[in-house]
């Protein structure tokens, strides 16, 4: 799988030297009436436009960076920036959740090709001060004409938040890592089960024929530790570490769910570069 060299939602950050120039208009951004989803949609949308005031979301002495292809803070930027097309970009923010100090996002790039992002974003105080991706080559529609990116975006069930949370991290605890596969239909209501990855059909026995095909290929996917569960309502995003066809890859995972079952699923598998070609040393997750 093709590794990406973009930080995706911090694309945008200038070199140090610019930053300092435009600070002054900075200061004077009210953003104390905007929500942390405003602000990590704004930033996200100034990679299209290239507006310069959303980088005043960022906090300009701690920003951790987990994209392993760019450097850590804002200076690993500017030469990125240097090598970006004019008026070449283009982002759209399809989904956008909040969680606690996270927010996370999922989005259609054109960043040196086109793209689908998982965007995660922890904020301080209202500042950004450190973010996680996944990105993956746009591909598809899948059997089942689904794209990576379309399907409903209605939040609700907030009240649910946390028992969705738990369904999901469940799920790929039983299923994917211990392999459990006597539970499998107790997570889904019947065959019912929309899917927008790229390879896979809709309906949980379309998943199945598939991870059958793939075994027959030699082709193994096993999870082997789950980071991060983030959910608001009834939409779940899962961030895991494992393998795929051999390779050491990153899960992101977004599930939407009703009425305690799983009903929908989006993804994007990015695959881990070697240790020593990471750029910075935070780590991928």
């Amino acid at each position: 799988m093709k590794i990406t060299i973009v930080g995706t939602a911090l694309i945008l950050l200038i070199s140090l030297s610019s930053y300092k120039e435009i600070y002054p208009v900075l200061k004077s951004l009210n953003s104390d009436k905007m929500s942390n989803r405003e602000k990590v949609v704004s930033l996200l949308k100034s990679i299209e436009t290239g507006e310069k005031e959303p980088v005043g979301f960022i906090n300009p002495n701690k920003y951790i960076q987990h994209n392993l292809n760019a450097a850590d803070g804002l200076a690993g930027f500017g030469a990125l920036m240097k090598s970006l097309p004019p008026n070449s970009a283009k982002v759209n923010t399809v989904r956008s959740f909040e969680d606690g100090n996270f927010v996370f996002t999922q989005t259609d790039y054109i960043f040196f090709g086109p793209k689908i992002g998982f965007d995660i974003f922890r904020f301080e105080n209202g500042k950004i001060v450190e973010h996680w991706d996944n990105l993956q080559q746009t591909a598809g529609p899948n059997p089942s004409g689904h794209t990576m990116i379309d399907g409903t975006t209605q939040i609700k069930d907030l009240d649910k938040t946390e028992a969705n949370k738990t369904v999901v991290k469940n799920f790929i605890t039983d299923i994917l890592i211990n392999g459990k596969m006597e539970k499998l239909s107790g997570y889904f209501d019947g065959d019912n089960y929309i899917q927008h990855n790229p390879n896979v059909p809709d309906q949980l026995s379309g998943l199945g024929k598939t991870l059958e095909k793939w075994a027959k290929q030699g082709i193994t996917m096993k999870y082997d530790k789950i980071h991060k569960v983030l959910g608001e309502g009834n939409f779940v995003l899962i961030v895991s570490e494992g393998h795929l066809a051999g390779k050491h890859d990153s899960f992101y995972d977004l599930y939407r769910v009703e009425n305690g079952k799983i009903a929908e699923h989006w993804d994007t598998i990015e695959e881990i570069p070697l240790k020593e070609n990471w750029k910075n040393q935070n780590g991928k997750f």
